[in-house]
């Protein structure tokens, strides 16, 4: 057995990271656009004002504004997203590349203020429904099968203020009417949907950096994923009745935890993480109901969520149609005290000594990734995508003006042969979209020396370059894996 006839081939961007142009055409403020550049040691920081003076705190996952606080932009700081890869001006460039690749997908996400510029606006941005529909039409135009993630790391600011970032029902209201305006728009054009882009974070980035989350920390993150799952479940039910052929995916960071050693402490720490931080979200959006776990995940943090029957009700009757996941590395648990330990962006705790790691501190496991797409398989039954995988790294020019990013090619060839495994042991898997499949601005860091994709963009950490656009090595040998249908891998 190997990779389905027509197994979605392609690649993965965010609107935040490649779009740029955000406040044209209408277009309103996003959380994303007052968050500053970063790196490795240095996070990004969201920028404010309070008491009349322009102030900045570090964009932590779970941490807001201050009380009183109001989003602004700082003409002293640099915002990488502002400009991004200028995608809003360069589209049709863009999409031809893919299609030069075979892309066969191209997932994106839209900008929730490019429609509804505060999120809550009588009626939608004109302007920002026409860019998405020229964007949808060169994707046909080539055959390409969009994607579209509805949110993706970007509330509106308004809404993220006046809501205190999902902590009010009337976020649910706002979001149903954002997406069904989208299913309604772009039947026809679209078909596959994502309702919200790794939905898990909201708990795992707390138990991820240290642990450290407050009772007061987790009762924001688990209200918010509630009204988050009402929210998806209500448009899945909405896109449903608009077109029956659309197909609704829930999107989850899929990061495997094994356990150190053997030690059934290790087991039991190793088997709650992945109850808390990957089961929970999955078996909501999957099963239509909590699991049984769940008061004790409550309970551990003293958490009181607001659920009427009514959002139960919802939760079953607007479970998703299949499973999708980012999947870069895997982490270790551990109950003992260890020396050696994973330091980098978005990676924490012990580290594998069976693994290699990248300079932004990931394990390499491509073994990870078949397990995985086996364990969720058999827990959920329903069709599977990998939705982002690749390899962050710093790419460089040679002397002949190329790039030859060898170390690319390995890892995706890596990847790629683990979920033919998992394929061959009878996963239901229908698409592969590989993470920033032209370079763009790290979510995580806010750097462009960050690179994923097959098409380097010139453009460096200071917002310098002419963006001009460039085939990587990886261009021409991803084109033969699509071409051969993940036969050719050399």
């Amino acid at each position: 057995m190997s990779f389905p006839k027509n197994f979605l081939w392609g690649g993965a961007t965010a609107a935040n990271q490649i779009e740029g142009a955000y406040d044209v055409d209408g277009k309103g403020l996003s959380v994303t656009d007052i968050m500053t550049a970063g790196n490795l040691d240095h996070p990004r920081m969201l920028t404010y004002k309070l008491d009349d003076k322009m102030q900045k705190i570090p964009s932590v996952p779970g941490a807001g504004l201050p009380k009183g606080a109001v989003g602004a932009i700082d003409p002293n700081e640099y915002y990488p997203n502002h400009v991004a890869i200028d995608f809003y001006h360069h589209y049709e460039e863009d999409i031809k590349m893919f299609a030069e690749m075979g892309f066969k997908n191209f997932r994106l996400s839209i900008a929730w203020t490019r429609i509804f510029p505060n999120g809550d606006d009588k009626e939608p941005n004109q302007k920002g429904l026409d860019f998405y529909r020229r964007v949808f039409e060169e994707c046909k135009k080539y055959g390409i099968e969009p994607l579209v993630t509805i949110s993706h790391y970007e509330d509106p600011l308004h809404l993220s203020e006046k809501y205190n970032d999902w902590q009010d029902r009337g976020m649910i209201d706002c979001y149903v009417r954002y997406a069904t305006t989208l299913f309604k728009e772009y039947k026809g054009l679209v078909k596959y949907w994502l309702t919200f882009n790794e939905i898990n974070t909201a708990v795992m980035f707390l138990d991820m950096f240290g642990g450290n989350g407050t009772d007061e920390d987790y009762q924001h993150a688990y209200q918010k994923l509630h009204y988050q799952f009402v929210a998806s479940a209500r448009s899945v039910k909405a896109a449903h009745e608009i077109d029956p052929n659309y197909v609704i995916g829930n999107m989850i960071c899929g990061i495997v935890d094994y356990p150190l050693t053997p030690d059934p402490k290790d087991i039991l720490l190793n088997f709650h993480s992945w109850e808390k931080n990957i089961f929970y979200c999955g078996d909501v959006q999957c099963k239509g109901k909590y699991p049984t776990f769940a008061k004790r995940l409550w309970d551990e943090h003293n958490v009181h969520l607001d659920i009427t029957d009514q959002d139960k009700q919802d939760l079953l009757e607007g479970k998703v149609d299949m499973y999708t996941f980012s999947y870069y590395m895997s982490n270790v648990v551990t109950t003992h005290e260890v020396k050696d330990k994973v330091g980098g962006n978005f990676a924490a705790g012990a580290k594998n000594p069976y693994l290699k790691y990248s300079e932004w501190g990931w394990a390499t496991d491509p073994d990870g990734l078949q397990y995985y797409l086996e364990l969720m398989y058999d827990r959920y039954d329903i069709p599977m995508m990998v939705v982002e995988n690749g390899l962050g790294a710093v790419d460089e020019i040679s002397e002949d003006g190329k790039i030859h990013d060898d170390y690319r090619i390995d890892y995706l060839r890596m990847h790629i042969k683990a979920m033919e495994r998992a394929i061959n042991d009878g996963v239901d898997l229908i698409g592969y979209t590989t993470w920033g499949c032209i370079d763009l601005v790290s979510a995580g860091t806010g750097q462009m020396s960050k690179r994923y994709g097959f098409i380097y963009v010139d453009r460096d950490d200071n917002g310098k370059g002419t963006l001009e656009r460039m085939p990587k090595d990886s261009f021409y040998w991803y084109k033969k894996v699509i071409e051969s249908n993940g036969k050719d891998l050399d």
